[in-house]
């Protein structure tokens, strides 16, 4: 385990969202932008000395929020302030989420000139009815101009965030999003359902959604067209053309290392043995954490680990490997039964050879799966 992955949370927006339940927190004066960066700086030299053997960074995420709020300038000092903190990888990835409200042409080109080279860009869909019922503050006409202006900045692998299931979206409604999303040319798509999360206005005051039969039969078409364009799907909600997958992602699912900075930020980093495993979180409040970044960690009780590495790894269309398993988490392959074979009875997983992966019935089920692991 030489490299390890690195989230970099930037809390602010313009707008809060009725159904987003991430640390994110509405602007309603001037960022504090440089003393950000500088929290960001410190609490990562902090958190580099939890690691006990030399280490490099193979992907950065800087995610939010909305960070595209925050100038190139920032990001450089950051990335640079980074780079002679822990080395990065020579063919590092680092992705810049981005709100199509906040994209112009000279900004973004500045972005990929020091050194970001993927984007996500939060869509949800290119219908302007839904947008405004998911309070974005972006319009279907600026969706397309923020991906235009990413293929002009030279951004030759971007995401695009879709979801689907919105209140009252019909189906046509659904596959014109994903049509729309397919003729743009990304490299990768994110296509997940609205889900109403705790505490947030959507789950206090539920919209009306499509029945659940409708939205499965949409998905399916979907799919099948995201095929047919050459998307192949890798995870649950992500589809990627020509080897494109996010790495950073990747890292998280199949239980990796990663440092997370910035309010609200968690991290995962392996002490020493393989079942020693701590998780780190920082101050959620923007101000306590200017005022006072140092992380809180934890070791994961062994008992919880096989539910932390399943709910991870069970996301990706290639299952998990039982050897990495025991390496990962320093148990034993009994550590997962009878859950195991209650899933094999139920048709759930199937197992080939050494690896266990979902059925397509098991990934429509997945909290199912999950569920059998909870309290091992």
């Amino acid at each position: 385990m030489n490299t390890l992955a690195l989230y970099i949370h930037i809390p602010w927006c313009i707008k809060k969202c009725p159904y987003c339940d991430f640390n994110s927190h509405a602007v309603n004066k001037e960022t504090p932008e440089k003393q950000y960066i500088e929290a960001l700086l410190k609490d990562l030299s902090q958190d580099i000395q939890l690691l006990q053997h030399p280490r490099s960074i193979s992907s950065i995420f800087i995610g939010g929020g909305t960070p595209s709020l925050f100038s190139a300038k920032s990001f450089n000092t950051l990335l640079k302030g980074a780079s002679k903190l822990i080395p990065f990888n020579k063919d590092i990835e680092i992705t810049l989420e981005a709100n199509p409200g906040t994209f112009e042409s000279q900004k973004f080109a500045d972005y990929r000139a020091i050194g970001i080279n993927r984007l996500s860009i939060g869509i949800q869909s290119f219908n302007n009815r839904h947008l405004k019922k998911l309070g974005r503050i972006h319009s279907a006409e600026e969706a397309l101009a923020a991906v235009k202006i990413a293929h002009q900045a030279g951004f030759e692998n971007f995401n695009l965030d879709l979801m689907f299931g919105l209140p009252e979206q019909s189906t046509d409604e659904m596959l014109n999003d994903v049509e729309t999303a397919i003729k743009l040319q990304p490299s990768h798509i994110s296509f997940y359902q609205l889900t109403l999360e705790p505490n947030t206005y959507f789950h206090k005051f539920p919209p009306r959604l499509p029945e659940s039969d409708l939205i499965y039969e949409g998905q399916v078409q979907a799919q099948q067209k995201l095929a047919d364009a050459g998307f192949i799907q890798y995870e649950i909600s992500a589809y990627a053309k020509n080897k494109t997958r996010c790495q950073h992602n990747l890292n998280y699912w199949q239980f990796g290392d990663y440092l997370g900075i910035g309010a609200g930020a968690h991290g995962k980093i392996t002490i020493t043995q393989p079942n020693n495993i701590i998780r780190t979180i920082k101050q959620k409040s923007p101000e306590q954490y200017l005022q006072n970044n140092s992380a809180i960690s934890n070791s994961i009780p062994p008992e919880e680990l096989p539910l932390e590495y399943l709910m991870n790894q069970l996301r990706l269309k290639q299952g998990f490997n039982i050897q990495a398993f025991k390496n990962t988490t320093g148990l034993d392959i009994n550590a997962l039964q009878p859950g195991l074979a209650d899933c094999l009875k139920q048709g759930l997983l199937i197992q080939k050879n050494n690896l266990y992966l979902c059925t397509d019935k098991g990934w429509n089920f997945l909290d199912c799966i999950l569920e059998k692991f909870t309290y091992l």
